[in-house]
């Protein structure tokens, strides 16, 4: 849900706070049998009622084992499995920093490469007393640049990406000015991803599909993994579900694609943890090794970040792992180089979970985080249409970041930059309330009787948003 999980942002804070919690001692861990997982996935899907479908896959030095629970598509034939195909969404910034050091062994690249050399002449990279962005900020997430462009104003919610051109990229970046210097903290960035993906492309004379099959995807033998899906791969590409449980569309990134917009099954994502762990003879061994080198802090005093890696010090142990999210898909992929073991989970619904404590649990023994709690503390109302039609707009929390509230009928939804859409509830003439999520939208007016603004109150916290459209 849009409130609940910032793509992969707030999914680091989830997997930093499940490895604060109560925990067993890890050194012995034994990941669990498949019908132990095959208990969890039917747990959080019919008993919790907190997903749709999951596919979960264990890579260990004995082979590979696969265990799927849920249907492709609500009311209709058929289960997911380890070929199904789910939108990966920021697990696709490893591939990215993988091309990387692709580039820098092909001598194409080096890491501390200033970005404005892979630029137009025309377009000049943002810098701050003197230090410019390297490409190895960029994989870092320490460039200074923000989650999102400024001038991120997708007309499409439900497909927020799509819109955004390179002209507008090209524009964002002459006209930003940094607040701090590029390598001096960790801030997670979209933007970053995706200019990292945009820039290799270019160097490399072509486009970043092309660059991530005929580098990655074909040398591991990952036919399945692609952002433009055949026909045969179409047939088996699961619905996505926002966090309420309704089908959501698919995304597009033209521009950012090396941020979020690969699609690939749990089959493939297990081949590329082989590779990781050796269990695969692989052409990119010493560029997958390259990529674990660089390690800068990350988003927890527990974490560090490689070249888009996450490293997560667990009892004395290294998780190595990323997820993804887009509007209704979660997903996670982690290994443990010392015990050589390797996790992939995919799930077709943007839950707050998602998958990722899942599979924290099968790599370290940390336990599952509890289900979302009841939504029964507010009284639910009924306004007439031509009342809630008053609150229909785009309100914005911060240059990047806005909160689009739409109606269908008797319903209103809400929905934030680059996240699924949720349905809210009135329990006030002004008071609204999510269903899915602890999280409530109190609208405020002028004198006028207009709506001018709305405050989001979640996790203690209340946050302001002025409106600004239509």
């Amino acid at each position: 849900m849009a409130i609940t999980r910032r793509e992969v942002t707030l999914g680091a804070a989830a997997g930093a706070a499940a490895m604060k919690a109560r925990a067993q001692t890890s050194a012995a861990w034994v990941t669990p049998d498949s019908e132990a997982i095959r208990r969890i996935l039917v747990e959080r899907i019919d008993i919790q009622k907190d997903g749709v479908a999951a596919v979960v896959g264990v890579v260990e030095a004995k082979g590979r084992r696969f265990v799927s629970y849920g249907p492709r598509m609500k009311g209709v034939p058929g289960q997911v499995g380890p070929d199904t195909i789910f939108e990966i969404g920021s697990m696709t910034k490893v591939f990215t920093s993988l091309l990387l050091a692709i580039a820098v062994q092909k001598g194409e690249v080096s890491l501390d490469e200033p970005i404005q050399k892979l630029l137009p002449p025309s377009v000049h990279a943002p810098e701050r007393n003197g230090r410019q962005i390297t490409l190895i900020d960029l994989a870092t997430h320490t460039s200074g640049l923000p989650r999102l462009p400024t001038n991120f104003k997708p007309k499409d919610p439900l497909n927020p990406y799509a819109d955004y051109t390179v002209e507008d990229l090209y524009a964002f970046l002459t006209s930003y000015q940094l607040g701090r210097e590029p390598g001096a903290k960790y801030e997670y960035s979209n933007l970053g991803g995706g200019l990292l993906g945009h820039l290799l492309a270019r160097r490399a004379g072509g486009d970043y599909e092309t660059l991530v099959r005929t580098r990655i995807a074909g040398p591991l033998g990952m036919t399945s993994t692609a952002i433009t899906l055949t026909p045969a791969l179409k047939a088996r590409m699961a619905q996505g579900y926002t966090a309420a449980l309704e089908p959501t569309p698919n995304w597009d990134l033209p521009t950012l694609a090396g941020a979020g917009a690969l699609r690939s099954s749990a089959a493939d994502i297990a081949t590329f943890l082989a590779a990781e762990l050796g269990f695969e003879p692989t052409p990119l061994k010493a560029a997958m090794a390259a990529q674990l080198a660089p390690r800068r802090p990350g988003p927890a005093p527990n974490m560090q970040t490689a070249l888009a890696w996450l490293i997560s010090s667990v009892n004395g142990r290294q998780i190595v792992w990323h997820n993804g999210g887009t509007g209704g898909f979660r997903t996670f992929m982690g290994f443990d180089p010392q015990a050589r073991v390797g996790v992939v989970v995919m799930t077709n619904a943007a839950t707050s979970r998602g998958g990722d404590d899942i599979g924290l649990h099968l790599l370290s023994g940390y336990p599952l985080l509890p289900a979302p709690p009841p939504r029964s503390a507010h009284h639910q109302i009924t306004l007439p249409p031509e009342a809630l039609q008053a609150f229909v707009g785009q309100y914005d929390f911060a240059p990047a970041a806005s909160v689009f509230i739409t109606r269908d009928g008797a319903q209103l939804f809400a929905q934030l930059t680059g996240q699924g859409k949720a349905p809210i509830f009135p329990e006030g003439a002004n008071a609204f309330f999510y269903k899915v999520v602890d999280a409530q939208l109190t609208f405020e007016r002028g004198a006028d009787g207009r709506v001018t603004g709305l405050v989001l109150h979640q996790s203690g916290r209340n946050l302001p948003a002025v409106r600004v459209g239509p």
